[in-house]
């Protein structure tokens, strides 16, 4: 398990739904930043690129995800300069793959 709850069940003081809530909006928000994230480095866009790991880097952060949050940090920092693009390649398969292992455990331990 690359997750944990810690941060949320302290947010969510014993609320389950609290919890099942945060979890949902993961779900259904990370997956399509991602996808986007995608879509912008691959057609160069660095703002957007920029745009969207400073959007994933809190939601990964609140499920402790620190790798995954590390990665969305430096593809952040690096979309600051178009410069960085080719950096930001290298970077990016780590922040997938995590973030599709984290979708696919969260969906199957929630059973959402």
């Amino acid at each position: 398990m690359i997750y944990s709850l810690d941060k949320v069940k302290e947010m969510a003081d014993g609320d389950e739904e609290f919890i099942t809530s945060v979890i949902s909006v993961f779900l259904e928000e990370v997956p399509q930043d991602l996808e986007g994230l995608e879509k912008a480095l691959n057609e160069g866009h660095y703002e957007k690129v920029y745009q969207l790991a400073h959007k994933i880097k809190p939601n990964v952060d609140l499920l402790g995800m620190e790798q995954t949050r590390a990665a969305a940090l430096e593809i952040e920092t690096l979309g600051k300069s178009e410069n960085n693009m080719s950096e930001i390649q290298e970077v990016f398969p780590n922040l997938k793959r995590d973030i599709e292992q984290v979708v696919s455990e969260l969906k199957k331990d929630f059973n959402l």
